[in-house]
């Protein structure tokens, strides 16, 4: 039995990030999407103080047995924000997965600079050592600065295009896209892709932010990918994607809750519906 994709990220009680967006988001694009929980928190890291974090690596060992069991496969992964006990897990056993389509991992860890809550640079080293094993990778610019090593600081586009060349050779990805980039009063994202030339795409920077839209433009990424569209296509319906759903929000809307993702679907579920 080969289901379609396999999301394994945490599951936030409160704020619209990680698993409460990206199940929503691919499984109304029409992938019935499965899940293997990573952790289950109180709130996300951002914004609400000292959120519960509940570790389920055991259980995902459990889990995965059983579905080894039935002989359950997968044909694409999608990881996201893991946590210190599941990214042993997936370190581990990533390479039961090995016969996938493909793996996109976002790897959520630090945005502005700073480590997320809870993080360290040990953390980092074994996310370096997970993304060996993707084919996509959906850095910010801070994570791509730590996945090499480097001193996060303002760079110019054409810096950050080498930054992308590096992170594609390093861990010999098929392919990669650097998100959140502020620069001239734009939001602007750099791609890469196996045989075809670097790529920039912008967005008018909203002056509103929110938390959760990584995880947003991740999962509508994939989506794109999954339907047929090229990782630029994709990368610019995913963008617009998050804008749209930002502009769709209530302007009282606390920014730890997330944007109006819902605003905005529909327009996302058209375009994957339309390609397919």
């Amino acid at each position: 039995m080969k289901e379609t994709l396999l999301i394994s990220q945490d599951l936030s009680c409160l704020g619209q990030v990680s698993l409460s967006v990206a199940l929503p988001i691919l499984g109304a694009c029409g992938y019935q999407p499965d899940i293997l929980p990573t952790a289950i928190l109180s709130t996300h890291t951002g914004g609400f103080g000292n959120n519960t974090f509940l570790a389920l690596n055991n259980e995902m060992s459990r889990i995965v047995a059983h579905w080894q069991e039935e002989k359950i496969s997968f044909a694409n992964l999608y990881l996201g924000y893991l946590g210190k006990g599941a990214i042993d897990f997936w370190i581990e056993r990533i390479s039961d997965f090995r016969n996938t389509n493909l793996i996109l991992l976002d790897p959520a860890m630090a945005d502005s600079g700073k480590l997320y809550s809870g993080l360290d640079i040990e953390y980092v080293v074994k996310m370096r050592e997970l993304a060996r094993q993707a084919t996509i990778l959906t850095p910010n610019l801070t994570e791509a600065c730590l996945l090499l090593d480097k001193e996060y600081r303002v760079f110019s586009i054409n810096e950050i295009k080498e930054i992308a060349v590096e992170l594609k050779e390093k861990f010999k990805l098929d392919s990669l896209v650097i998100t959140g980039i502020s620069l001239e009063n734009k939001v602007k994202m750099v791609g890469l892709a196996d045989n075809s030339e670097i790529f920039v795409i912008e967005n008018e920077k909203i002056a509103r932010s929110f938390f959760g839209t990584g995880d947003m433009f991740a999962s509508s990424l994939l989506a794109g990918i999954l339907a047929g569209y090229s990782l630029k296509e994709s990368a610019q319906i995913a963008g617009d994607f998050v804008k749209l759903a930002i502009e769709k929000t209530d302007l009282t809307q606390d920014k730890r809750l997330g944007p109006n993702y819902a605003g905005a679907l529909s327009w996302l579920m058209n375009k994957v519906e339309g390609k397919r």
